[in-house]
């Protein structure tokens, strides 16, 4: 079991880059829900990828081209969408922008 953080308050998390050159900062979580805040440049990539994990996630800023299953919707702030498990997924951003993911089961790779 993990150390739950079960409040988050504004500034407080660090943005940790990713692989793939972009940012992320884990905002709350339990064992059975996460919540990441993403950051994307203009023209960046969360590459096509999948894992076992259900994700919901919110367009808080920007555009994004979201691909889902081999579907591919262009999504603004305020829409969102779903992943389930296992299935192929990825983003670009068509300009700057943040997206707010939740996992469920939490992301224990995301807390190293």
């Amino acid at each position: 079991m993990t150390e739950a953080k079960i409040f988050s308050y504004a500034g407080e998390a660090a943005w940790t880059p990713t692989q793939d050159g972009n940012r992320r900062r884990v905002l709350v979580h339990t064992d059975e829900l996460m919540m990441v805040e993403f950051g994307f440049d203009k023209g960046g990539v969360g590459a096509l990828h999948s894992h076992p994990h259900v994700q919901a996630s919110y367009v808080a800023e920007g555009r994004f081209e979201v691909t889902v299953d081999g579907r591919t919707e262009v999504l603004e702030a305020g829409s969102s969408f779903i992943v389930p498990s296992n299935l192929l997924h990825g983003v670009r951003a068509l300009e700057a922008g943040r997206l707010v993911d939740s996992f469920t089961p939490h992301r224990a790779d995301f807390l190293g």
